[in-house]
């Protein structure tokens, strides 16, 4: 399986509190199909999902797997 590149610098270029699954799909300019792979395989954020189902990413938790990403490029 190949592996989906994204693009850190625009990633992290938004503010605010939460974010829904299509603001993080937006930003990390991926396919859904993409973060459902990710969520399968443990390896995205962490999500809590509202009442009504829908999933939401604190921004705090998405900044620091972003650089939990660019910290293991690194070494």
């Amino acid at each position: 399986m190949k592996p989906t590149a994204i693009n850190i610098r625009h990633a992290s270029s938004r503010t605010g509190t939460w974010m829904s699954v299509p603001e993080l799909l937006e930003e990390l300019d991926i396919k859904r199909r993409t973060w459902q792979r990710w969520r399968a395989l443990g390896r995205a954020p962490q999500c809590h999902r509202l009442p009504n189902g829908e999933l939401r990413i604190k921004r705090r938790d998405f900044e620091m797997w972003i650089d939990s990403l660019a910290e293991r490029r690194a070494s």
